[in-house]
């Protein structure tokens, strides 16, 4: 049976994560990295694509489940007739091999667990061959090889191409299972002792947590979700994933299923941004050294996402053995949006950069000559149409976003160049720049007959992303023509209170058919418009029905279904989490994080 995308839990160390149902199912998993293959691939199919369950002996799912103190240790409590017991997931952050522990613990009465392994490496297409070695059952296909060991020893056994374990736990007896990934040419890795692996799992993300400066009233929702990004963050290059999975469809049984598995320079500078607000200076120095070397070249081969490590070559393909979360196909791995024009990323970048210089980050030249030349060539090419922040598949337009963000780019700029004149650069050009880029979306971009801003020049169609134009500084809150466009997108694009990107009822806008959820992070960006406008108690309602739609253990998907009260899309979704941080942040602003 399909689990619901809010019915799974994520952990993870830092490098690759994994999905936990509420079932005590591991559906989904890629080793060693974010974007590998996967070995667990049950999400985007069935058990025979590949899954870890452990769970009492013909139990369907936990009682409870939750996350230890602030960390990414999940704890699963089963209450059954003949006792009770629990279960901690979680990825001890990586030594040499990626690890996956569960140690059950009974607590009460006497409870029959159940281990049923089913690896399938290359998302799920390819059976291993299993052997013994040691006491451990060792897996082999091509490049990969997994371990997998019990401390203590349990009954194990082959079944049906699967590894089966079946044990009793009383008060207090613990079984401990570790997995572990090495490529299958090198020797096994080093043992790792479970239990101090998790004592020292917990030390990590305790020390981690205590940095955030946020103490507001919602710290809870705020330091899980800086929690969440933090896991979506690769630690080896700094890079900041958009999510952890791909395929999962903005609607149920669609066909609008990305892969999100890669590093967007938008969804990464906002991320920045978030981090930057709760006192993560670390990240945001890594971040800025993965920019500078993911971008670096040529200006004009700026891409709008990159690889983990900032690879360019992200190529798109489908997955046919795989039917699909739901059904909903195809299942797609790589991107070809790669490829796309989207302006807004050079604003993006320019004022996440101007962000860390404000808060004290050490400048670096180097930085500054990057921006120095993204803006060149902005310059030049900011009055082409492109594809847009929704990255759409149909013919590229004069977005209004795009162009706003343009002229955030030359703003950030001149705000720069102002506050250190020491730096290169001709503020006076970017001036002009920024003057000339405000009239034309002004003049082009705005209605005035229904008084808002439209998705593109000579639309009729309203965007979610205009939004943003007061938070960045475009116009001021109050002028009539913001209060007009919030007023617009929440009567046309508003739906059981929460919000649309664009109209979807034709194929004209995005080349796609079908519809989709409201997005989360634009029902973010409507609560930050109506606190910037004055109404925060309209804000407030709104961010609390938004923080009602996260999961038991506090994540945000891409989307959410109001009519079937479900979450959709890729998950969890690091744009979702960066519109609760600043929208919390943006409503306690006596906080010295807001």
């Amino acid at each position: 049976m399909t689990q619901h995308i809010e019915d799974y839990a994520l952990i993870g160390d830092l490098q690759t994560a994994a999905l936990v149902g509420r079932d005590g199912s591991i559906d989904w998993l890629c080793l060693p990295r974010f974007d590998s293959g996967a070995c667990f691939a049950a999400l985007l199919g069935d058990e025979d694509n590949g899954h870890w369950r452990i769970a009492p002996a013909g139990a369907r799912t936990c009682a409870r489940r939750g996350y230890v103190g602030d960390s990414l240790v999940l704890e699963s409590v089963w209450e059954i007739r003949t006792g009770t017991v629990r279960v901690l997931d979680f990825m001890p952050h990586r030594d040499r091999a990626p690890d996956v522990m569960r140690i059950v613990e009974g607590v009460a009465g006497r409870v029959e667990m159940s281990s049923v392994l089913r690896l399938r490496f290359d998302y799920g297409s390819i059976v291993p061959w299993m052997r013994r070695s040691d006491g451990h059952r060792v897996a082999v296909a091509g490049p990969d090889s997994v371990w997998l060991r019990s401390e203590p020893e349990v009954k194990t056994w082959g079944q049906q191409y699967s590894t089966c374990s079946s044990f009793v736990v009383g008060p207090g007896e613990k079984v401990a299972f570790c997995l572990t990934w090495h490529p299958s040419h090198e020797p096994r890795p080093p043992l790792v002792d479970p239990y101090m692996a998790l004592e020292h799992t917990l030390e990590d993300w305790k020390s981690w947590s205590a940095q955030c400066t946020y103490e507001g009233p919602y710290r809870e929702a705020v330091m899980r979700s800086l929690i969440t990004l933090k896991a979506l963050t690769y630690a080896p290059t700094g890079g900041i994933v958009a999510a952890a999975t791909t395929s999962l469809p903005e609607e149920l049984g669609g066909v609008r299923n990305w892969d999100y598995r890669y590093c967007w320079l938008r969804d990464a500078t906002l991320t920045l941004r978030a981090l930057l607000s709760a006192g993560y200076l670390e990240e945001a120095a890594a971040w800025r050294d993965w920019l500078l070397r993911a971008v670096a070249g040529d200006p004009a081969d700026l891409q709008i996402m990159y690889g983990l490590a900032g690879e360019r070559r992200l190529p798109e393909s489908e997955v046919p053995w795989l039917r699909g979360y739901g059904g909903a196909r195809p299942v797609r791995i790589g991107n070809a949006a790669v490829k796309q024009l989207q302006l807004d990323v050079y604003g993006e970048v320019m004022d996440s950069l101007a962000l860390a210089r404000e808060v004290g980050m050490p400048p670096q030249r180097q930085a500054w000559a990057l921006q120095l030349s993204l803006l060149g060539f902005l310059e030049s090419t900011w009055r082409q149409p492109d594809e847009g922040l929704w990255e759409v598949r149909g013919p590229r337009r004069h977005f209004v976003h795009s162009k706003v963000m343009a002229w955030v780019a030359a703003d950030r700029a001149v705000r720069t160049l102002e506050s250190d004149p020491s730096l290169p650069g001709d503020v006076a050009r970017w001036r002009a720049m920024r003057e000339e880029v405000h009239r034309e979306v002004c003049e082009r971009g705005y209605d005035p007959v229904r008084n808002t801003f439209t998705q593109s020049y000579g639309s009729a169609e309203l965007d979610a992303a205009t939004l943003m134009i007061p938070r960045v500084g475009f116009l001021p809150p109050d002028d009539p023509r913001v209060v007009g466009t919030v007023e617009a997108v929440r009567a046309e694009l508003g739906h059981h209170g929460f919000v649309r990107r664009y109209g979807t009822d034709g194929i004209a806008v995005d080349g796609l058919p079908g519809g989709e959820g409201t997005f989360l992070a634009c029902s973010f960006w409507l609560a930050d418009a109506l606190r910037m406008m004055g109404r925060t108690e309209e804000a407030r309602e709104l961010f609390e029905r938004l923080l009602e739609l996260r999961n038991d253990v506090g994540l945000l998907a891409e989307e959410y279904d109001p009519v079937a009260r479900r979450q959709l899309g890729n998950f969890p979704q690091a744009f979702s989490h960066v519109g609760l941080v600043a929208t919390a942040l943006a409503l306690t602003p006596d906080d010295p994080a807001g």
